[in-house]
């Protein structure tokens, strides 16, 4: 399972590609909001800091809006996925740019049905969001066990990236299942790193090897 960021921070990505454990990124409007500087700026530099795939969102409501805003995005570098919505345009806009291969990603999927659509449409990526389902008293993780064994019965191409992680054990889970990709928050990568355990063994490990007089 490949881990992406769910950012738009420049710093953050700089940080997991040091840590080598960096696959991609996500962004979409609200992220690019919180930044300081304009949307094509941001995403240049995103997409030449990372060399896996990275989703740009398009912001137009109907399919010619969308394929429009797809061909410029699709041309902003090779490792640019268009995103669009799990909406009937969405899907429209999906399968034009497929026909002129331009990568997509059909976000905001939150039943096994879109995501049937989704693939029938011919979409690279699926992203099923957990944490919002977790949000009104659903389980995400139990969508996102029945996309993939449905994705399992047959030939198709799109990926399965889990997304709207709110925890390490959403990351744990969807690896467990076997999701092509997981897209989180840098808050929960970092929290992927912590155990009282680690710590306590380090600090161990140091002060032995102080109190024997070496530096």
């Amino acid at each position: 399972m490949k881990l992406f960021l769910d950012t738009a921070s420049i710093e953050e990505i700089r940080t997991a590609n040091r840590w080598g454990v960096l696959g991609g990124v996500t962004t979409n409007p609200s992220l690019l909001a919180r930044e300081h500087a304009a949307p094509e700026t941001v995403w240049k530099e995103i997409l030449t800091e990372v060399h896996g795939d990275v989703s740009l969102e398009v912001t137009a409501l109907d399919a010619d809006g969308m394929v429009e805003q797809g061909h410029t995005l699709a041309q902003m570098g090779p490792n640019a996925v268009v995103k669009v919505p799990m909406t009937p345009e969405g899907l429209e806009a999906a399968s034009r740019l497929r026909a002129e291969s331009i990568r997509t990603n059909i976000t905001l999927v939150f039943s096994a049905a879109q995501a049937i659509l989704a693939a029938k449409a011919g979409a690279s990526f699926i992203s099923p969001f957990l944490g919002r389902l977790d949000d009104i008293g659903e389980n995400g993780l139990l969508l996102l066990q029945d996309i993939i064994e449905v994705y399992r019965n047959y030939d198709w191409k799109t990926e399965v990236l889990a997304a709207s992680m709110r925890h390490p054990i959403h990351v744990i889970e969807a690896a467990r299942m076997g999701a092509d990709i997981a897209t989180i928050p840098f808050k929960v990568i970092d929290q992927m790193f912590n155990h009282p355990l680690t710590d306590k063994g380090q600090a161990t490990f140091l002060a032995d090897w102080h109190k024997s007089g070496r530096k």
